[in-house]
């Protein structure tokens, strides 16, 4: 006999104990650990070292394969090494830590009108910037965009369900911000 689910599938309780949260800014580190494997893929390789000073945005590794993504500096300050630290998935990994200088000097973009670019540039700034999915893989949103065969594809599915229970980040973003959503 086939075991298998009843009609409806599982629905787990919800534990979304900061639903009713609102977004808040948390108070500014003196110091960031950037990992260097923030993603599904090849960790980023550094392209800064110790004692380079880094503007907010800057790039500071870039992919380390197809399936990977470059990562750029949260915070405008000096790199004080390259150390290996805990992640986030409990192993060990290269990481970049950047001391704060609280300027949040930046660097400077070059704005466009979507209608002045080509798909192929579209693309390149989506992987130039480090867009991955916020999902726990974060797989690279330039790999989902690149299918083998375009014409395949129909319709576009955003997924605004959380993987986990207790997640609220995309529902308090949907709740606070669905302008930005759908303006992507």
């Amino acid at each position: 006999m086939l075991k298998t689910f009843k009609i409806g599938g599982v629905h787990p309780p919800e534990n979304k104990l900061s639903a009713a949260g609102k977004i808040q800014v948390l108070p500014i580190p003196e110091k960031v650990i950037i990992p260097l494997g923030q993603h599904i893929g090849a960790p980023a390789k550094p392209i800064v070292k110790k004692g380079d000073h880094v503007l907010a945005g800057q790039k500071i590794a870039e992919a380390g394969g197809f399936v990977s993504a470059p990562i750029h500096s949260s915070v405008s300050g000096t790199v004080k090494g390259i150390e290996k630290r805990l992640t986030a998935v409990g192993a060990m990994g290269d990481a970049i830590i950047i001391e704060n200088d609280g300027l949040y000097e930046s660097v400077e973009y070059t704005p466009a009108t979507l209608s002045d670019l080509s798909r192929e540039d579209i693309l390149k700034r989506i992987q130039e910037g480090g867009v991955v999915g916020q999902g726990g893989a974060g797989f690279p949103t330039h790999v989902k965009l690149t299918p083998k065969d375009e014409n395949a594809i129909d319709y576009v599915i955003v997924n605004g369900a959380e993987c986990e229970p207790y997640l609220t980040s995309d529902y308090r973003t949907m709740m606070e911000r669905p302008e930005q959503i759908i303006g992507g």
